[in-house]
This record gives C-alpha cells, sequence and structure tokens, in this order.
C-alpha cells in the first residue's frame, strides 16, 4: 500500500489515476508528476519499487501545489470572508444556494437537499 501526505493511494488503479486520490491534485498534474518521476504511465500503484515511491513522495512533497489540509483551509477561508462581507456569494453560501447563478426552481437539488413535499398545495 502507497501511502502518500496521509493518504492511501488505491492499489489496483495506474498510478496517475491513483494521485487523483489526494486533494489538489488532478489528472494533468498528476500526469506532469509521474514523468517528472521518470515512472511508466501504465505502471499500476501495486507494482511500485520502493524508489519509485520515495521519488514520488519527495516530488509531491516539494511541489509548490496547495494540497489536502492547506487547500481546504485555503477554501474554507475563502468561503468564511465572502460571508463576513456580506456579498451575493455569501449570502448564497449560507442558505446553501448554487453561488454562480444556477436556477433554482427546477434543479439545484444537491445544493437544496432532498424534496420536502408540502402538504395542502393543490387548489
Amino acid at each position: 500500500m502507497v501511502r502518500l501526505i496521509g493518504i492511501d493511494l488505491p492499489t489496483n488503479k495506474k498510478i496517475a489515476y491513483a494521485l487523483t486520490a489526494i486533494h489538489g491534485i488532478g489528472i494533468t498534474s498528476a500526469k506532469n508528476i509521474v514523468k517528472l518521476a521518470n515512472i511508466d504511465s501504465e505502471t499500476r500503484t501495486s507494482d511500485l519499487t520502493t524508489e519509485q515511491i520515495i521519488s514520488l513522495r519527495n516530488l509531491v512533497e516539494n511541489n509548490e501545489l496547495k494540497l489536502e489540509g492547506d487547500l481546504r483551509r485555503f477554501t474554507g477561508l475563502n468561503i468564511k470572508r465572502l460571508n463576513e462581507i456580506n456579498c451575493h456569494r455569501g449570502k448564497r453560501h449560507r442558505t446553501s444556494l448554487p453561488v454562480r447563478g444556477q436556477r433554482t426552481r427546477t434543479n439545484a437539488r444537491t445544493r437544496r437537499g432532498s424534496k420536502k413535499t408540502v402538504t395542502g398545495k393543490k387548489k
């Protein structure tokens, strides 16, 4: 089992796709990290040697990207700042409605939660 930055990587996936399990690493940056570590892109996570794991760990830890806890803290502080200055986006975050202008009359079930049926609505 490979563990980077406190995250256990999935064992049966290719290494580039397994790296996306780390919050803050997408597929593009994962492919770049694999290329910099001189690892074949077809290699599965379970087939990595210890030298490859060490080189991956060094690249991920010394990268300028914000990852895991730092990234979560950064986005949380941004949302908190929007709430404090009482802007439109902050109000939408507070009321747990879509922030970026999507319609809410029919969709937005992910943000609004499951349907709550109101009785006596029929005329």
